[in-house]
């Protein structure tokens, strides 16, 4: 499958929080691998993105309700709406529609940094401030390395 943007990790998405930065490469390793799938690999690909999608969906839903984090509406809304698209593509792929599996995927690839850096930060930072009074540390490497070479 080609596209024009082909999503891979950066530091720069983990959040501080050790199970959801977990997730989120599982998240970033299960796109990629639909965007190097053969159409005949995607409707498998896709229903195990959906399955990990939403265990971690379920996971952050609960995390937000029991903290009373104050957004929680609109971040759990943005969840549900992420797993009624893969459900309503899973289901036209049933139907012989397999080639907006591939529009999905690409919607995938752009939508995760936003919403890793806008939502699910915001969700680190409201339960860390919680539930050690302040924000998590994250120590992310530096995307430009000189590998072997002097600086």
């Amino acid at each position: 499958m080609t596209n024009s943007e082909h999503i891979s990790w950066s530091d720069h998405w983990l959040v501080g929080l050790k199970k959801l930065d977990e997730d989120h490469q599982d998240f970033v390793r299960i796109i990629q691998s639909m965007q190097d799938a053969n159409m005949d690999e995607l409707a498998n690909l896709l229903e195990k993105f959906e399955s990990i999608a939403s265990s971690h969906f379920d996971y952050e839903n609960k995390l937000m309700i029991e903290t009373e984090f104050p957004p929680r509406t609109c971040h759990i809304d943005e969840h549900n709406a992420v797993l009624k698209s893969v459900s309503e593509v899973r289901a036209l792929i049933s139907l012989g529609e397999n080639k907006i599996v591939e529009s999905l995927v690409e919607e995938l690839a752009k939508w995760f940094p936003g919403h890793v850096i806008h939502l699910d930060s915001a969700l680190s930072h409201w339960i860390s401030k919680k539930q050690l009074g302040g924000k998590p540390v994250v120590i992310k490497r530096s995307l430009n390395l000189h590998h072997g070479k002097s600086a």
